[in-house]
């Protein structure tokens, strides 16, 4: 889940546990790129590492043309890409408040690396 259900805005991690430990982490976290696509999405991207990338056999496998496939595929691709284009966005705003000093360089390089699924 990675928008609200009342009001359709996007969702943001708000605390982190360790199940072994049980050290907590409070704050704002951010789902990564991958989780951010639609459930739709996911689960064509997963076919597609499931399979090597063999469409043909995606194509048997979810019961739909080799066409078919590559228009989903097409459409995923252009989703992805929309969703770096958002972070790229988002990177850009970091460094403009960070070189305007509205924002620690500490803080904009953890939220940049966060971004950037590093974290």
């Amino acid at each position: 889940m990675t928008k609200c259900v009342i009001c359709e805005s996007d969702l943001v991690i708000a605390e982190l546990s360790c199940k072994a430990c049980h050290t907590g982490y409070k704050g704002t976290f951010h789902f990564p790129r991958l989780a951010r696509l639609s459930l739709e999405e996911q689960r064509l991207a997963e076919s597609l590492i499931e399979h090597g990338g063999n469409l043909k056999e995606m194509s048997e496998v979810l019961s739909v043309s080799y066409p078919t496939l590559k228009k989903r595929l097409n459409e995923l691709a252009v989703s992805l890409k929309a969703k770096k284009a958002e972070d790229e966005k988002k990177i850009e705003q970091i460094l403009k408040e960070i070189e305007f000093q509205q924002m620690s360089a500490e803080e904009g390089i953890k939220l940049i690396r966060e971004i950037n699924g590093e974290l």
